[in-house]
């Protein structure tokens, strides 16, 4: 279902390699909290739990299905300014 760039797979893997690909997946798929950036990528964040409860920003490209970039979002509380919570 989730494919990812040649970036998140050669760079962010291997900076960050203790993020793992089912933590983004799920992050993306609940739909927490989500915002559009301008140049058509989309920021999603989610908490991990097994991560000490922290947030996840995870950016896709425009089809929301093709993962770019992760990292743990130490300014990100869980409120956004410019988008609203979504729920299912």
């Amino acid at each position: 279902m989730f494919k990812y760039t040649a970036y998140f797979e050669k760079d962010i893997s291997a900076k960050r390699p203790y993020i793992r690909k089912e933590w983004c997946e799920r992050v993306v798929f609940s739909r927490e909290y989500m915002i559009g950036q301008p140049d058509g990528r989309f920021r999603f964040w989610g908490r991990i739990p097994e991560y000490g409860n922290r947030f996840l920003r995870v950016v896709t490209l425009s089809d929301q299905k093709t993962i770019h970039n992760a990292f743990f979002d130490r300014d990100f509380k869980g409120v956004l300014k410019y988008a609203v919570k979504l729920s299912r």
